[in-house]
């Protein structure tokens, strides 16, 4: 999958853990729409590095993942303590050519937000209120 034209608003510290196996986790922010989305990605090995290497807090970027699914249960738990955790997994980061793109689509969204209400020039007596 892929989001484009996504902010960088968070970058947490790469972690490593046993067999050297890394993992870095951040947060973009997408702002195509009227509700701003903030979504959590991670990368992992040799992504997490050059991830640091080459992004930045502030930077829009083109996001691709794939959504990874698993599920986890307690031994000796009934199966209806099942829990399930979902990760989205960037193995692709490049800087958003999009700029415009989210300039105009932030204006459609303030324009979307002042639009009149009906014709102005109406005559308010004709409602056939008193007032």
């Amino acid at each position: 999958m892929e989001l484009k034209n996504l902010e960088i608003i968070k970058i947490g510290e790469l972690k490593t853990f046993k067999n050297d196996f890394t993992i870095l986790e951040f947060v973009a922010k997408d702002d195509s729409s009227q509700y701003p989305q903030e979504i959590q990605f991670q990368c992992v090995k040799d992504k997490a590095e050059n991830f640091l290497k080459y992004n930045k807090v502030g930077q829009r970027v083109d996001i691709d993942f794939n959504i990874n699914g698993r599920s986890w249960l307690k031994e000796g738990e009934s199966e209806d303590n099942r829990r399930w955790f979902n990760s989205l997994d960037a193995w692709k980061v490049t800087k958003s050519n999009n700029t415009e793109t989210a300039l105009s689509q932030a204006a459609a969204v303030i324009d979307a937000a002042f639009e009149p209400a009906g014709d102005l020039n109406k005559d308010v007596s004709d409602d056939g209120l008193p007032f």
